[in-house]
């Protein structure tokens, strides 16, 4: 395909769905987005899905009412949901019986189903459309900004929402060291945990000596609770296609990996769909848009170790060996895959190049903070009202992403810590709920960035036992290669458990701190060196707690145990 075949492709596909939305003959056309993500799918999207479109048939009104399963919308507790374009009206947790009162009363009645719209939980408030619902309307969509508008499948939705316009860009007018140049300006960060410039690190690959190159995408996701590049690529894999061959062209490279875990078969299902795709465009393969410029991309399929999000384990695991991490230096930019140059970074990253590139990198520098541009993705989880899928800006008050896009605690509960970063993060307690979400204000509290995972907690999480809880998980997830991750984790796990078992000494606080510093400092990767996190943390913020385990045999939460009321002695009726 070439640049002027695609405008013209983008041009006449954009026509077919504007003109859709018109009147014709009198009758109003309308696209019904369903939510195929995988939260609304595990609760029963399929067969909303097929009462709808069996609905629209029986009432004869298929030509001017399309049913289109779009990637996630977001709001996954208020699953399956189905949203009525161009009017934007927004059903939630819609059943097959709500779907064809949807078809009887709204696409043909024309009467809105009002027991199925969102409600504001404060005023009650009926909320209509998507531009009225606060978790949706407050955010700034640029990874997500195609996510529950197009059909994942569909090549020719992605290329009217300007998809791969930023590939011909570069290809027909740029070349690699702009391309460069122009993702340093904008000041984007490593969304994969680290959060190291990429301008910078794609100049590394490019500088770097070797005939044959390697780009990489880790897709690994594996923090509990987190579920961003999942989403992402089951609701737009084009973005990290596209931005993965814009990458390919900067640093020298011709073959490109997608490394995502056997977990995700929906993912890897849309993944492999749009790969093939891209193929049959030609916008994967030889001479990409007539330019002198080639790039493949191949899936590799992980077992599921957490360790593997680690990029020189993700790397081993690509070349068929154990997954395990190897020291630095040398860097993947130098000595990668099979020896050779080779630049790694995460699926969020790779989707924020093509807007880089059609908005300017200044212009994608303005949002955000000074050190911190952009937005991030961030999986709420937890004890908050609206779980789901968020984007916002970089520097955000962590209050408002808790209390005016996740609508707050449930059930009215105290808001007691945000655990950010994933199992290798840290706590955030009340008195820093005001915190600016960015990498360097939240290193200063002890916490991380990291993929993105938010879990939120109520007065009623223990915290020792979230710490032992994360330890578990780490411990479990070393892959052995080094003996500070290997043994550490375990005695750390080792304390913890007795602690929260009512059997915790005086000295298990010393113990964990000087375990936990060691174990950070000693440790060969990133896996190690940020497994103590969470034990730090919550030492830092919630000593007091670990106190009343250790000294009062109490936990204030309740659920470890209970403090026990003394029995009553028997009376001995031989002493009367």
């Amino acid at each position: 395909m070439r640049s002027d075949e695609l405008k013209l492709l983008r041009e006449k596909v954009r026509r077919d769905i504007h003109g859709r939305w018109g009147e014709t003959e009198g009758v109003r056309c309308r696209d019904i987005l369903v939510c195929a993500g995988g939260a609304c799918i595990s609760s029963g999207e399929e067969s909303v899905r097929d009462a709808l479109t069996t609905g629209i048939e029986e009432h004869g009104c298929a030509e001017e009412n399309r049913v289109v399963e779009v990637g996630c919308v977001g709001l996954c507790d208020l699953g399956p949901v189905v949203i009525v374009r161009p009017e934007g009206t927004f059903y939630k947790k819609v059943s097959a019986e709500d779907a064809r009162r949807i078809v009887e009363e709204h696409l043909i009645g024309g009467r809105v189903v009002e027991d199925l719209l969102v409600r504001d939980a404060e005023t009650g408030e009926v909320l209509r459309t998507v531009e009225e619902i606060p978790f949706l309307s407050r955010q700034v969509r640029v990874v997500l900004r195609n996510m529950g508008l197009i059909d994942p499948m569909s090549m020719e939705e992605y290329i009217a929402r300007d998809g791969y316009a930023a590939l011909a860009r570069v290809l027909t007018e740029r070349t690699p060291e702009d391309v460069v140049e122009e993702v340093r300006r904008s000041g984007l960060r490593g969304r994969g945990g680290a959060g190291f410039p990429t301008g910078v690190k794609w100049g590394f690959t490019r500088k770097a000596q070797g005939a044959e190159k390697f780009v990489v995408c880790n897709a690994d996701e594996g923090d509990p609770g987190a579920f961003m590049d999942r989403s992402v690529l089951e609701g737009d894999p084009h973005s990290v296609i596209e931005g993965m061959a814009i990458a390919g062209y900067a640093v020298g490279a011709h073959q490109g990996y997608v490394y995502v875990r056997a977990e995700y078969p929906l993912a890897i299902e849309r993944l492999k769909w749009g790969i093939e795709q891209a193929r049959k465009f030609g916008l994967l393969g030889k001479g990409i848009f007539g330019a002198s410029f080639d790039f493949d991309i191949e899936i590799r399929i992980g077992a599921g170790a957490f360790v593997c999000g680690e990029e020189t384990a993700l790397m081993a695991s690509i070349e068929g060996k154990r997954g395990m991490p190897r020291p630095r230096p040398p860097f993947p930019a130098n000595k990668g895959l099979w020896g050779k140059p080779t630049l790694v970074n995460n699926v969020e990253t790779y989707a924020n190049i093509a807007p880089i590139i059609l908005m300017s990198g200044a212009a994608f520098a303005e949002i955000g903070t000074a050190e911190s541009k952009g937005t991030k993705v961030f999986a709420l989880a937890g004890d908050i009202c609206n779980t789901g899928l968020v984007e916002v800006p970089m520097g955000i008050p962590l209050k408002e992403i808790i209390y005016e896009i996740g609508g707050g605690i449930r059930e009215d509960k105290a808001f007691k810590a945000a655990q950010i970063g994933g199992p290798s993060g840290g706590c955030i307690p009340q008195e820093y709920l005001n915190v600016a979400v960015d990498y360097e204000s939240l290193n200063e509290l002890g916490a991380i960035m990291g993929s993105g995972g938010l879990i939120v907690m109520s007065e009623n999480t223990c915290m020792v036992n979230l710490s032992k809880f994360f330890m578990e998980f780490l411990a479990d997830e070393s892959c052995g290669k080094c003996v500070p991750c290997r043994v550490g984790t375990i005695q750390l796990l080792e304390i913890l458990t007795r602690i929260t078992e009512g059997k915790g000494e005086e000295a298990d606080m010393d113990r964990l701190m000087e375990l936990a510093q060691m174990v950070q400092k000693t440790s060969l990767c990133g896996l190690g060196q940020t497994a103590p996190n969470a034990v730090l943390s919550t030492i830092r913020y919630f000593r007091e707690e670990y106190e009343a385990h250790i000294l009062r045999k109490e936990c204030p939460a309740g659920v470890c145990f209970k403090k026990k009321k003394r029995r009553k002695q028997p009376v001995s009726w031989a002493k009367t």
